[in-house]
């Protein structure tokens, strides 16, 4: 069975960042579209960014140029920098595979200030 841990939120202020980390056991991340995804109070996930097994990354438009999602094959680990935080990246993150998703892991809580 695959368990992911998410690590790295917090509280930063607008303009801030924080490196997401999300550690995988039970599986390789390597042969796996990955990615991000975020749920705000009162709403549903969505998904923020992927990359595929090949490597090659996509971005919803808001966290575009913004955001860059990374991969460790060698630690097993996926990543997520988010720079020039925005309140409205306030969410609670979670990484999981593109499709056919594993169990979800706790998350890890994002909170920007104005």
């Amino acid at each position: 069975q695959v368990q992911l841990v998410e690590s790295g939120g917090g509280l930063v202020q607008a303009g801030g960042s924080l490196r997401l980390s999300c550690a995988a056991s039970g599986s390789s991340v390597s042969i796996n579209a990955m990615a991000w995804y975020r749920q705000a109070p009162g709403k549903q996930r969505e998904l923020v960014a992927t990359i595929s097994s090949g490597g090659i990354t996509n971005y919803i438009g808001s966290v575009k140029g913004r955001f860059t999602i990374s991969r460790d094959n060698a630690k097993n680990r996926v990543y997520l920098q988010m720079n020039s935080l925005k309140p409205e990246d306030t969410a609670v993150y979670y990484c999981n595979r593109w499709r056919s998703w594993w169990d979800w892991g706790q998350g890890t809580q994002v909170t920007v200030s104005s």
